[in-house]
């Protein structure tokens, strides 16, 4: 079901075309998040003015919507900016930072999806589990450690309810339809200490949306690469003395910057959920 090569073809397919990349993100992580688009190749905006908003994402190659630093009017932007998303058939992705922290920002979802229709959603378990109103411990943005076969079953329950692609992440991360799931092994657990590695993953999903028609795809293919980068960045630090999270995220912006096809097909670690049963470890 996974094919390494056609992940590679996508990367480069990033590099070739720079996709424009709509992020209405949040004020902590937008320059983490700029920067880690052009790392990978793609080229990023952040226009988040009512005035704009639509109209940019009607002219960009995918849009990410993320809920970090929420309020009233970037609600509004947000519903506009999918709406034109839609209608100009431009992929857009959901990270539904923090749902079920607060009610307000849970209902901010729900009109969300109400609003229009999303290629993907890119959350913590946790978050994608309160999405579906199945809550995990959480703390802050950060999901608990949870079996891989939860995680299963709560990423596919929550592509069944919302009809779209759900990428959960966590320990060992999930991609699936309802219909396909894979289970990919990729990454470092530093990567949760750097602010806004998850929200910087949401917008690589996007920018591979932008290159693949397939969403399931592109969000298998994003989560492998990002994933790969990660483990690069920890290794190339290791080499010089230890690894410390600072630096560590100026490492994962450089490992970005020099992914390539051979990494991936030599790094990428993804299995489907089905083989868990034969090895032992549960069905979802």
């Amino acid at each position: 079901m996974f094919d390494v090569s056609r992940a590679g073809a996508a990367l480069r397919a990033i590099r070739e075309r720079r996709p424009l990349i709509h992020a209405i993100t949040n004020t902590v992580v937008q320059n983490f998040t700029a920067n880690g688009l052009l790392a990978l190749g793609a080229s990023p905006v952040m226009a988040d003015a009512p005035e704009e908003a639509g109209e940019v994402a009607g002219k960009a190659d995918a849009l990410l919507i993320n809920l970090g630093t929420l309020s009233d009017r970037t609600l509004r932007v947000m519903e506009a900016a999918l709406r034109a998303a839609n209608a100009a058939g431009v992929p857009a992705v959901l990270d539904p930072v923090g749902v079920g922290a607060t009610v307000f920002r849970t209902e901010a979802v729900e009109r969300l999806l109400s609003a229009g229709r999303f290629a993907v959603i890119r959350g913590n378990v946790a978050e994608v589990a309160n999405l579906i109103g199945r809550p995990l411990p959480i703390k802050g943005v950060d999901a608990e450690a949870v079996p891989t076969e939860v995680a299963v079953a709560v990423a596919r329950a929550a592509a069944e309810r919302f009809e779209t692609v759900v990428a959960a992440t966590g320990p060992e991360d999930v991609v699936t339809d309802g219909r396909r799931t894979l289970i990919v092994a990729n990454g470092d657990p530093l990567m949760a200490r750097v602010t806004g590695s998850g929200c910087l993953l949401g917008a690589i999903v996007a920018a591979f949306a932008a290159v693949e028609q397939e969403a399931f795809r592109a969000a298998a293919d994003a989560l492998v690469a990002f994933g790969v980068a990660g483990e690069i960045a920890r290794e190339r630090l290791a080499a010089l003395g230890p690894v410390r999270s600072g630096r560590y995220g100026i490492a994962l912006l450089d490992a970005l910057d020099g992914l390539d096809e051979g990494a991936l097909a030599a790094r990428a670690r993804v299995r489907e959920a089905e083989e868990m049963a034969a090895e032992g470890g549960g069905s979802a």
